[in-house]
């Protein structure tokens, strides 16, 4: 209920107060608004609160109420409020109020007071026991007509609002202590309070002026502490007997504890009482409370109670409720071991109208994120400070190396200095010498040479020519200049030499001619001319100066070499974090023809719109689509999300659905189905649909995979199988998971690339004793299986006709390390043939005894060997992969493969771009990288013709990098060749095969080659890595005619330095290579554009096809080839997204 009660009059004068009393008095000093300090109406307001309160008061007030108030007038005849008695205003204060108003004029009118002061007058509200207000309207009187006008003095007096228990007049209370004003406290606001201002302000107005008021402020300063006093009493009071009867009440009732007020909420300071007698602490002097908030998740809490006032065995203590709080957890005890918890329950009180449960976790993310990013920053700076002091410690150093090094080349100069010195002379009787003569004219800086030619080898010359310098050829030639016939008797001939300021001696030698031009010499029967130069600056003084000129230099130089070497550092990492973003989008975007999010890259915290087409999808043609949704791989704590029915998306074929991802999300992971309690389902063949979440306060929790391979690239590499190995290791622990390699310690391995090398322990099975080494290759954690019966200690890995024991050994020795070791990796993986009985031997002997966490993985390398094994493998893996999409297609109708496909998949392989990386290729001449794709292959090509003797031309070339063999398409590659050179283009083979027929074919077609198209094709029958590294560079297009191609990585190594790869269509050559002329489409499924030429059959035709449509495009269109150079580079055919697929199989796995 709201009830305006309207404050009728105010103290004829400005007053202020202390700040701890309601009224802010201040007297009014200074000039009044129309000059006249008697009939002059004025008013002040205060800002308090925000919020400036202006409350007109009259000197004379009228005894009548004002109209509009709801508040009963008074019977007797003191008005209510702190309205003074009124005055009966004399005549001159009549003259003057008319005076005033006729000076101020229309504009200014009373009325037009009193609507401003209405407008900005505030309400006043109070909390009644049922939760009503009453509002208190400050209003300016007005007349029984309405009018605001009035024939009394106006008088402001500004008021400051004051804090929640400094009410003015009528405090807000909560609704549970019930607070009512007293019949006593209204007779002391009506009655005894207005008659005593009334009467101070009779006085001072009948004084005239301030200067008596401070008597008045006194009294009212007493009178309102004395009101605020009896209000404090009351409303302690009406606490006091609420929580009696609370207490009486819950006595009545057995309960141990209450609370007051007994609603809670947030920010709020409560009480809480417990009854001792009723608990186990009956007996105990002490009662503690411990306790949190919030499932006791936040800010604990603990104290001790105090007996209360209540009668019987209440104890209480006070406790303040923060905003984030739903609820209170507590427990009772005596301070040691003796506890009350409520039946082991504990002791709760919901607080109402604050956080929700998951209000308050999204609370606590954010908290969790405000630390993280603390941390994150303060790690930033410890590693930058580490970082400088690193530098400052390595540019010491450096300075000392400087500064050492300066000392020794300044000492071996001046070494080879003092024998030339030596030598050297003044002049040399009819051969040379010098005038003036240096000795007799200090400081001069020009000499004049004088040479009898007839003295030499150089009488015969016509012209002749000084080629000088200075200390030992310091500088070079620096001097030079032609000699002139001299005037003299003789054949003597002079030129004037500038000498250089910090010259000990001139050197040099005579010419028939300038540099470039001479013919014959006079050198001195080589030992040159030199000349002492006379007081020239002192030796020692020389030595030290030149000294430090060479540390400075020596300074400059490095810093130079740092400064680029640093520069290129982070060019290189920057291309290697955008290549992967861009990678990851290609990734995200490969799918949208099935399934994508707006915006793509999803953040935590925001609101995602999932479009979904099920047109490519086994629910094509279903009525309704559901969205099955949860977050971070199906275990967050919110669970699965309800089903939610999609929608038809604007202008699309695709259905939508919005998704709110929480702020502790790393993935959203979805199914859709086709009612919303099931029926059919599209998972993704068994993987489900995950994309992954940026700006998470939660990371992916890392995996153990652990892989069990007979070869690892670059310490015992056969085969493609040892760079998977290396390379998908790599890249997954890149991703922040845990990669472990265990192999065989061959005795052949290149142990120069182990680092940290040691033994780790040793361990006993199938009665041999087994040695663990353990070393760092290429940052991967590497277990070397030592057994001691000898079984690798043969001097290679493959070749021997125990293979298959040797390796089936090392498969069971390295399950019972991981055993014995007490590792519970989350993913092994095992490869081809060689490691393929990990798989049953781990589900039939390992599974049950202790390494049952582990699932199964298996890649399939080469199906030419071991199908008996492999398929075996197949039956007991938990997923299987090999190395292309299109192989797996390929491969599937095999036997082995065959019953297995509903978990085999095709994942392609990538390359190393650290190995294969034309900005610091160490082997090319010049660094490059797609933005100047162009001038680098320009150089290499170059490079390339001079190395190999071919034509230094601007023709199309054609290069081949591969084994020879019949898999590859050797009659292909022959036919390629000729057909090149046919089209005027030059070509480059670079390869061997195993088979020395076909290695004699080839070797007699080189010879062929070289004697009919010498300047046009080079066959080089032999590896070269530097080679092969120019060849991708220099070379145009790479050609690779695979007859069947698992994966194939040279296509990928050539798109890496810009070459344009044609290849037959099989295989991963298919999956990496789209032709630009038909798989426009194809390329944009995936992400990308088209890259190169490819064919379909294993004929010439073929081969034709595609590289006369290669060659013209270089031919006709030379800017749209660069454009294609450029585009081929910028895509990524790194192991960045095989390890995203293969990520997703380990987690498929896992499920």
């Amino acid at each position: 209920m709201e009830v305006p009660l309207p404050l009728q009059r105010s103290l004829g004068c400005g007053i202020a107060s202390s700040q701890r009393t309601h009224f802010r008095i201040k007297p009014f000093l200074g000039i009044l608004p129309n000059g006249t300090t008697k009939s002059s109406g004025w008013r002040t307001g205060h800002m308090a609160a925000k919020v400036t309160y202006l409350i007109n008061a009259s000197a004379d007030f009228s005894r009548r109420r004002p109209r509009k108030s709801s508040t009963p007038s008074s019977k007797d005849s003191t008005p209510r409020g702190f309205g003074p008695r009124t005055q009966v205003p004399t005549s001159t204060q009549k003259k003057d109020r008319k005076n005033s108003e006729e000076k101020e004029g229309p504009g200014t009118s009373s009325q037009k007071e009193i609507g401003s002061l209405s407008a900005d007058t505030p309400d006043v509200k109070i909390r009644s026991d049922e939760e009503e207000t009453t509002n208190i309207n400050l209003v300016p009187e007005v007349d029984e007509d309405g009018n605001g006008e009035s024939n009394d003095e106006h008088v402001v007096v500004g008021l400051e609002v004051p804090s929640t228990r400094e009410a003015f007049s009528v405090s807000k209370v909560s609704h549970e202590e019930s607070v009512q004003i007293s019949d006593v406290n209204k007779r002391v606001i009506e009655s005894k309070d207005a008659e005593r201002i009334s009467t101070s302000e009779e006085k001072l107005a009948a004084t005239g002026g301030v200067d008596d008021s401070y008597t008045s402020i006194s009294e009212l300063r007493r009178k309102e502490e004395e009101f605020l006093k009896l209000k404090l009493e009351s409303e302690e009071s009406l606490r006091k007997e609420t929580i009696k009867k609370l207490a009486d009440s819950n006595f009545r009732k057995g309960n141990k504890l209450f609370c007051y007020p007994e609603l809670v909420k947030p920010d709020q300071h409560i009480e809480i009482f417990f009854n001792r007698s009723f608990s186990t602490l009956k007996n105990e002097p002490d009662v503690m409370i411990m306790g949190a908030f919030n499932d006791w998740k936040w800010k604990s809490f603990g104290m001790k109670l105090s007996k209360s006032h209540l009668k019987g065995d209440w104890w209480s203590c006070p406790l303040y409720v923060p905003k984030e709080a739903y609820k209170i957890d507590f427990v009772f005890y005596n301070g040691q071991d003796v506890y009350e918890n409520n039946d082991e329950q504990d002791f709760c009180i919901a607080v109402e109208g604050g956080m929700d449960v998951f209000d308050f976790e999204n609370f606590l993310l954010e908290e969790k994120m405000r630390e993280q990013e603390d941390l994150l920053r303060q790690k930033a700076e410890r590693e930058r400070q580490e970082e400088e002091q690193r530098y400052i410690e390595a540019e010491k150093a450096a300075i000392e190396a400087d500064r050492a090094q300066a000392k020794e080349e300044a000492a071996k100069t001046r070494g080879m200095m003092q024998v030339v010195m030596k030598k050297a002379s003044i002049s040399v009787d009819d051969v040379w010498y010098i005038e003036p003569k240096p000795w007799d004219v200090e400081g001069s800086a020009m000499i004049r040479l004088y040479y009898n030619r007839s003295s030499g080898l150089l009488s015969h010359a016509k012209d002749l020519w000084i080629h000088g310098g200075y200390n030992n050829w310091k500088d070079g030639l620096s001097i030079v200049s032609k000699l002139i016939k001299s005037g003299k008797n003789g054949d003597w001939w002079f030129a004037d030499v500038v000498v250089p300021d910090r010259a000990l001696v001139l050197d040099w030698v005579l010419a028939d001619g300038p540099p470039q031009q001479a013919v014959v010499y006079d050198n001195n029967n080589m030992q040159d001319f030199h000349a002492i130069v006379p007081k020239s600056i002192a030796e020692e003084l020389y030595w030290a100066e030149e000294e430090q000129i060479l540390f400075r230099k020596l300074q400059t130089e490095r810093r130079s070499r740092e400064e680029a070497i640093r520069a290129k550092a982070e060019k290189t990492a920057r291309l290697k974090a955008e290549t992967k973003e861009k990678t990851l989008r290609t990734y995200l975007l490969s799918q949208k023809h099935i399934v994508y999010t707006d915006p793509l890259d999803v953040r935590a915290g925001s609101t995602v719109n999932l479009f979904y087409n099920p047109a490519n999808t086994v629910l094509n043609g279903k009525s309704e689509v559901w969205l099955r949704c949860s977050f971070n791989r199906w275990t967050h704590r919110m669970g699965p999300l309800p089903p939610q029915k999609m929608i038809p998306a604007e202008n699309s074929s695709h259905l939508k659905a919005s998704v709110k991802v929480p702020l502790d999300a790393y993935m959203i992971d979805f199914v859709f189905s086709e009612r919303e309690d099931g029926g059919i389902f599209d998972n993704k063949n068994g993987m489900d649909y995950h994309i992954p979440v940026l700006g998470g306060v939660v990371k992916e929790p890392p995996m153990h995979i652990v892989h069990i391979s007979v070869e690892m690239a670059p310490i015992a590499k056969v085969g493609g199988l040892g760079d998977v190995v290396t390379s998908l290791s790599r890249a997954v622990q890149d991703m922040n998971h845990n990669v472990e390699i265990i192999l065989p310690k061959y005795d052949c391995l290149n142990l120069s690339h182990v680092k940290d090398l040691q033994f780790h322990k040793s361990y006993s099975w199938g009665g041999t004793e087994i040695k663990v080494w353990f070393g760092k290759v290429e940052g991967i954690s590497v277990y070397f299986l030592e057994p001691q019966n000898g079984l690798f200690w043969v001097g290679c890995i493959y070749g021997r006709g125990n293979d298959g024991d040797r390796f089936g050994f090392f498969c069971n020795a390295a399950l019972e390390f991981l055993l014995q070791n007490g590792s519970h990796p989350d993913i092994i993986h095992c490869h081809d043939w060689s490691s393929a009985p990990v798989a049953w031997l781990f589900k039939e002997q390992y599974m049950h005894y202790g390494l049952s966490k582990a699932r199964i993985v298996f890649t399939i390398h080469n199906l030419e060997f071991g199908a008996e094994l492999i398929g075996k493998a197949m039956t007991f893996s938990d997923k299987a992969t090999t190395v292309s999409p299109t192989y797996s297609r390929e491969v599937s109708g095999n036997p082995v493969i065959a019953p297995h496909l509903y978990k085999f998949h095709g994942i392609l392989n990538g390359i190393d771009p650290d190995i294969w990386d034309p900005y610091n290729d160490k082997f090319l001449p010049v660094s490059y990288t797609s933005e100047n794709v162009v001038e680098g292959k320009r150089a290499a090509k170059e490079a390339l013709q001079e190395r190999l003797g071919l034509k230094k031309a601007d023709l199309p070339m054609v290069g081949i990098i591969t084994r020879l063999t019949h898999q590859k398409g050797i009659h292909l590659i022959k036919h390629a060749i000729w057909r090149t050179l046919e089209r005027n283009g030059q070509v480059v083979l670079l390869g061997s095969a195993p088979d020395p027929r076909i290695q004699n074919d080839f070797v007699n077609l080189a010879n062929q080659l070289h004697s009919t198209h010498t300047d046009r094709a080079r066959l080089c029958l032999t590896y070269d890595e530097p080679l092969s590294h120019l060849i991708y560079a220099g070379a145009d297009f790479i050609l690779v005619p695979s007859i069947f191609e698992p994966c194939g990585l040279t296509q990928l190594t050539a798109m890496r330095y810009g070459s344009v790869p044609v290849v037959r269509k099989t295989g991963g050559l298919y999956d990496t290579v789209y032709d630009v002329d038909h798989d426009v489409d194809r390329a944009q499924e995936q992400g990308l554009q088209p890259n190169g030429f490819n064919f379909d059959g294993a004929d010439a035709g073929g081969v034709d096809y595609a590289l006369n449509r290669a060659i013209s495009a270089w031919y006709d269109k030379r800017e749209w080839f660069y454009a294609l150079c450029k585009c081929v580079m910028e895509q990524d055919w790194s192991w960045n997204r095989p390890a995203l697929d293969y990520l997703e199989l380990y987690n498929a796995a896992r499920k």
